[in-house]
């Protein structure tokens, strides 16, 4: 899937290796913080970069932009 802006629930629920349900909860967090922040969400996906940013700490919170 590399290339995609978006993950899909299904690939965010098989990189953490947690249930479907578990991920659209994590998806609804993730996307409840970006709308904080401005940007424009989409249900049921999450950021790709965001997501990254999230779990894995890529990049510092103060380089955030949509």
């Amino acid at each position: 899937m590399a290339g995609k802006m978006f993950m899909r629930v299904e690939e965010v629920a098989e990189e953490l290796g947690v249930s479907v349900a578990y991920a659209y909860k994590l998806i609804r967090s993730m996307n409840e913080e970006l709308k904080k922040t401005g940007c424009i969400t989409i249900s049921g996906r999450i950021d790709r970069k965001f997501f990254y940013e999230k779990f894995y700490g890529t990049r510092g919170q103060s380089e955030r932009s949509c």
